[in-house]
């Protein structure tokens, strides 16, 4: 039987063998029809893997927030032909804040085998490394673009801190963290507990945690930078 592998990449130019397990490579080379959200970042972290690959002879399957929902269903075709499918998002792991999800709810409803695969996961390793409560925790996405919206978010995010002791992670387009990161610091309560964790697994890799009253003291160059922000006590 053929299965769907969700298959994490590399959340930035990290070095493949230090955030994908090396068994992974028999797998994705046993696959010859992907479900991408960007072919080309596929193709590229494809010939990562290896660089002899016949990247030509490869079928792949675009799934954005452009794709029509009504093709997703022959996207598993290949799967009655007894052929593997992978998913793999443009960076981390497929089906968490990705639309890689609707694809396996599909092959859930099809009794297809599922198999997610180790490897990195932006949202964990900030959670990992914030030393914030990680029993309870909430991953809310990108918060609202309007001014007025997004602090009204915000406060509803940091009273569930206290309420619900339930640590609250959200991220934001690179170019617009220094506008988040500013709108936090002037809706938060003082004592609020705030975590950057920014280019995860790179080498420019930044964490760090500390009071809304302490960053605002010294703000970090974030910006341009892929960010994960978590709120918490």
């Amino acid at each position: 039987m053929a299965n769907l592998y969700l298959i994490p990449i590399t959340l930035g130019e990290s070095e493949l063998e230090s955030v994908i397990p090396a068994t992974h490579r028999e797998i994705i080379l046993s696959i010859s029809h992907f479900i991408v959200e960007n072919v080309r970042t596929a193709r590229r972290f494809l010939k990562k893997v290896d660089r002899e690959i016949d990247i030509d002879s490869l079928h792949f399957y675009e799934l954005n927030k452009h794709t029509d929902k009504k093709q997703l269903h022959s996207y598993l075709d290949p799967l009655k032909q007894d052929l593997h499918i992978g998913i793999m998002s443009e960076a981390g792991c497929p089906g968490v804040a990705d639309p890689g999800a609707d694809v396996v709810r599909i092959a859930h409803e099809k009794n297809v085998k599922v198999v997610p695969l180790v490897g990195p996961s932006s949202i964990l390793l900030a959670m990992m490394g914030s030393g914030m409560n990680g029993q309870n925790f909430a991953f809310n996405g990108y918060l609202p673009i309007q001014k007025n919206e997004k602090a009204q978010q915000i406060k509803l995010l940091e009273k569930r801190i206290y309420t619900e002791n339930q640590s609250q992670l959200f991220i934001e387009a690179p170019y617009r963290n220094l506008q988040l990161l500013d709108d936090l610091l002037q809706n938060c309560q003082p004592h609020t507990k705030l975590c950057i964790a920014c280019d995860l697994t790179l080498e420019t890799e930044f964490i760090k945690t500390q009071s809304i009253e302490a960053w605002k003291k010294s703000k970090p160059d974030i910006q341009k930078r892929p960010a994960i922000f978590v709120l918490g006590q």
